[in-house]
């Protein structure tokens, strides 16, 4: 559950991203207050032309210049609101790119089990839906509850100084309202919230959808997926409903009291005119000014609508502001004095944060060399992929240390030691660009000779017969190429990284033997320097590693090359037995079908 603040306290935290903008919505500001201050001017020059232009034997030119005066304001009123919309919306747009830029850059630096925790739908609605409400409320709604607020006190002043009597009627409407103000701002902000967090619910679940959808076909569960999205679409509209009617509510009670208010002032306004204490001019000026502050008055239900969402828009976006990045660099980075790639755990234990007491991986001592490739085997739910993600510090050692060349990961320089270390994952992650970007992500030296090498290392030579080649767009996620296809690209940037210490979540596991052969012996001629640490799911694997390294129940319990363990450990002998068979890789089959093909066309000929 969110933390509850006032609406002032939530609200001026946006001050350091407003404070460069301010004279200029200060200059708004002032043009909407002198455009309703025109406008309550209005009624006094009716005032003036019926008390004394349009007297018994008046001309009818004495109603020209009354006339003149008034169509000067009016315009004078539409160049003031146009003014202020120049003076507001662009300063407003930067603020919102402004703040949209730090929260993606936030999140960027956040850790790994931040987003683990977050879905990322709440995330995109923050980003996108909240600071687009933020925008319009700061170039739109600020600026007019404040106009607003000030034209009826306005209003009200010149209304008491023409008949306190008919003011005292209409200002007797406003204790009911203030009264149901305070009840309609208390329920509104907790269904403005819900509402927002519904939202940021149901883009998850779209996300999700969308990126699963081969799944949802394949087992066909479409239906269940539409029910289930249908029912979360169907609680957001009731809370929209909610919404609504609390607002019209409110709208309904600003707007009738006032109304009732205005029909009895009218009864007494007319005996007072009776009376001789009340002149024609003077209550035809009241009720126009009454008519002027009535619409602000309706008004008002919208604009406070408004700012109790903004309320909760900024409450979501320093949610994630404010969480504090728990992996950052420390204040004074060490590097090795030279950088050889010795990687080494020294009774490393991690766990979750969510469950701290139920520790993942449990005093991990293992050593690589400089320059070696070492196996991490293991059966299902042993902490293979966990103990790997510590070496780029995608998550940190709760107790005991990780080193490179003997200095503390965590004394490292964040940034560097992700130059350091190059990473592949099983699960394979391509954005929606171009085979060459996805390849030179992290390369040092973004040119064609290191994109050749690294697709040529990861065996992925069909990126050339794509239909634009390595400038081919790959779609999101890269769900246009096959699996295997993925694995490669996937491979081949972190090749193209060009690491010192490279980890490997088993990246080659879509890949027949002999294409997972071809990979292993150019890794190792190109690679030969780097200390390598690779999951390993299948036999063949294992057997191109120099050691392996056996993880049982979280902890390393034998080291040794293949041969050694399997002659002399039981339990490496049945995790070897428990690995997964050879994959067959549908696209090098195809491929070497249409090779077989072409030589059999060359064989006729």
């Amino acid at each position: 559950m969110a933390k509850q603040t006032s609406f002032f306290r939530s609200i001026s935290r946006l001050y350091p991203h407003v404070r460069p903008i301010i004279p200029r919505l200060l200059m708004g500001l002032l043009c909407a207050l002198l455009a309703s201050v025109v406008a309550l001017a209005i009624p006094q020059v009716l005032r003036v032309l019926i008390n004394e232009s349009l007297q018994p034997g008046g001309t009818a030119e004495a109603v020209w210049i009354p006339a003149g005066v008034i169509l000067v304001l009016g315009v004078a009123e539409a160049g003031l609101v146009a003014l202020r919309r120049q003076f507001v919306i662009n300063p407003a747009t930067s603020v919102e790119t402004q703040m949209r830029v730090s929260l993606y850059d936030h999140l960027q630096d956040l850790t790994v089990s931040f987003h683990d925790r977050w879905g990322s739908g709440q995330l995109l609605s923050r980003a996108m839906t909240d600071l687009n409400f933020l925008r319009r409320w700061m170039a739109f709604g600020a600026i007019m509850l404040v106009v607003t607020t000030l034209t009826v006190i306005i209003g009200i002043g010149i209304m008491f100084a023409m008949s306190w009597q008919l003011a005292l009627i209409f200002l007797a409407a406003a204790v009911p309202i203030m009264a149901y103000s305070f009840r309609f701002r208390t329920r509104f902000s907790r269904v403005a919230r819900r509402s927002q967090d519904q939202a940021g619910d149901l883009a998850t679940t779209v996300e999700e959808s969308v990126h699963g959808i081969r799944v949802l076909k394949a087992f066909g569960r479409s239906r269940e997926a539409l029910e289930n999205f249908e029912e979360q679409a169907e609680e957001l509209r009731q809370t929209e409903i909610d919404k609504a009617r609390q607002q019209a509510a409110f709208t309904m009670v600003v707007t009738l009291l006032p109304e009732l208010a205005l029909g009895a002032g009218l009864v007494v306004g007319v005996m007072l005119c009776a009376s001789g204490q009340l002149s024609i001019g003077a209550l035809v000026a009241f009720f126009a000014t009454a008519a002027v502050i009535a619409s602000p008055v309706e008004f008002s239900g919208m604009l406070l609508a408004m700012a109790l969402t903004a309320k909760t828009a900024v409450d979501r976006h320093f949610e994630v502001m404010d969480t504090a990045n728990s992996i950052a660099s420390p204040p004074e980075p060490r590097m090795p004095s030279r950088l050889a790639g010795a990687l080494r755990f020294n009774n490393a234990t991690f766990a979750f944060e969510d469950a701290p007491d139920k520790p993942i991986l449990k005093e991990i001592n293992l050593d690589l060399l400089p320059g070696e490739t070492m196996a991490l085997v293991g059966i299902t739910g042993s902490g293979k992929s966990a103990m790997i993600q510590l070496v780029p510090r995608l998550y940190d050692v709760t107790a005991g240390s990780i080193t490179i060349d003997g200095v503390d990961l965590r004394d490292f320089d964040v940034e560097e030691l992700r130059r350091i270390v190059g990473v592949a994952f099983e699960d394979t992650t391509l954005f929606s660009n171009s085979v060459r970007d996805n390849v030179l992500l992290g390369a040092p030296v973004r040119n064609d000779a290191v994109l050749e090498e690294a697709l040529d290392v990861a065996q992925a030579h069909f990126a050339y017969s794509l239909p634009e080649g390595v400038d081919t767009l790959i779609g999101e996620e890269g769900l246009s190429l096959s699996g295997g296809q993925r694995q490669r690209i996937a491979l081949a940037r972190a090749i193209a990284a060009r690491p010192l210490v490279l980890v490997l979540d088993d990246p080659l596991s879509a890949l027949d033997v002999h294409t997972e052969e071809l990979v292993e012996t150019r890794l190792r001629a190109v690679l030969k320097d780097t200390t390598t640490l690779i999951v390993a799911h299948r036999p063949s694997t294992v057997a191109l590693a120099d050691r392996v390294a056996l993880l049982e129940d979280g902890r390393i319990t034998a080291v040794g090359t293949h041969t050694e363990l399997l002659a002399g450990n039981h339990h490496y002998r049945y995790v070897i037995a428990s690995l997964d068979q050879e994959p067959r890789d549908l696209d090098s089959e195809l491929s070497e079908l249409e090779d077989a093909g072409i030589q059999a066309e060359e064989v006729t000929r």
